[in-house]
């Protein structure tokens, strides 16, 4: 299960950051990413990270600009994968949805829905 939150409306070049809580097991084990949908569009992933090491990859349009982080249950055991998002854009506008990369293992949560505009 994945709970998503954190999204909401932001003007142009401003920052939001969000947050995924995950319940499932061996959650370390497993490649984590954000996905983005935007109107009429396909989801896509736009920001990977690695299982341990924390390598992280992400899709020319967001790279340089977002941050993507996991916390294997280490803090009050609960796992948690983040999403900071600076110099925001209204291409960036979407609903975010996290589950397992490449392989989406996940059902789908509701996702959180981030509207970039003036």
């Amino acid at each position: 299960q994945v709970v998503e939150s954190g999204g909401g409306l932001v003007q142009p070049s401003g920052s939001l950051r969000l947050s995924c809580s995950v319940s499932m097991d061996n959650f370390s084990w497993y490649s984590m990413a954000w996905y983005r949908q935007a109107p009429g569009q396909e989801r896509e992933a736009v920001a990977t990270i690695y299982t341990y090491g924390g390598r992280t990859n992400y899709s020319d349009s967001v790279r340089g600009r977002f941050t993507i982080s996991r916390d294997n249950g280490k803090n009050n055991g609960k796992n948690m994968v983040y999403l900071q998002m600076d110099s925001l854009k209204p291409d960036d506008s979407g609903v975010y949805y996290c589950n397992t990369a490449p392989r989406v293992r996940l059902n789908w949560g509701q996702g959180t829905q981030v509207t970039v505009s003036s």
